[in-house]
């Protein structure tokens, strides 16, 4: 298991243990983080998975990503990801993903 900390937009912590192979997102959904939607299922289709990293733990986005990322909601910052592409390694123990206050 690896330890993610998800930060909610008003400011609420959790701290939880994930499975090596899950997606950011499908953990955040799994249990309940508030300001994941996840509309597409992951499927990087929807931008609606937004988040910011405070590391550089996962892969770079690639091109398919990087076109979604212009559609987000919140607003859009050098460590903006789509969670539904962050797949969850002994790499990510610790990081700390920041929820945007909107997703629409």
């Amino acid at each position: 298991m690896v330890k993610v900390v998800y930060v909610e937009a008003g400011g609420r912590e959790r701290e939880l243990d994930l499975k090596v192979g899950w997606s950011v997102m499908e953990g955040g959904v799994r249990n309940g983080i508030e300001g994941i939607v996840a509309e597409c299922g992951g499927t990087c289709s929807c931008a609606t998975c937004h988040v910011y990293v405070d590391s550089d733990a996962f892969a770079v986005p690639d091109e398919v990503e990087l076109a979604m990322l212009e559609s987000v909601a919140a607003e859009r910052k050098t460590n903006s990801r789509l969670s539904c592409q962050l797949q969850v390694s002994e790499k990510a123990h610790g990081v700390r993903i920041g929820v945007p206050d909107r997703q629409y």
